[in-house]
């Protein structure tokens, strides 16, 4: 197997069980109508090497499997999860590498999931569809938005750290 095949199975294993781990460690505020979910930092570590993208989904659906919520939130809160990186991944190829990009790019995660979460909690709690999407913005932004964007842009600040995050 070629170096940089064991090196992308590396980092999407080490990326998948970071996410589910931080779940899990945080499952008090990870699952549920009101959520802060702290693996949710880790979706932005796309706007710096878009490769972690198979594992974030993959940790997404490992961290689920534990949900209260059934099935149903393996399937919807992993593709919402696939919608932000893909938002992500696209924002990152027309602007350029900077806090402001980034601040922009963490919108995806916000949006997708309260959309999409939001339609979930709906259907399972028969609740308004408008509230459930606010709590889940409100968290999303909280965790992605404003503690994300500062681990992420700490991180961008150190070159040699970005050259071990991205791939070669």
């Amino acid at each position: 197997m070629e170096k940089n095949k064991i090196q992308f199975l590396t980092r999407t294993a080490i990326i998948a069980a970071a996410y589910a781990a931080l779940t899990y460690a945080f499952a008090f505020m990870s699952y549920g109508e009101v959520q802060f979910r702290i693996s949710e930092i880790l979706v932005l570590l796309v706007f710096i090497e878009p490769k972690y993208g198979l594992g974030l989904i993959l940790g997404c659906i490992l961290a689920n499997i534990a949900s209260p919520l059934g099935v149903i939130d393996i399937v919807v809160g992993s593709f919402a999860t696939f919608l932000a990186i893909a938002y992500i991944t696209a924002l990152r190829k027309v602007l350029p590498y900077s806090k402001k990009s980034l601040a922009i790019a963490s919108l995806g995660p916000v949006i997708s999931n309260a959309l999409l979460v939001g339609m979930e909690l709906t259907y399972l709690f028969n609740t308004p569809f408008l509230l459930n999407a606010l709590y889940v913005a409100i968290g999303e932004f909280v965790v992605v938005t404003i503690a994300g964007t500062v681990v992420v842009s700490t991180i961008m600040k150190n070159n040699n750290l970005i050259e071990k995050l991205i791939f070669n």
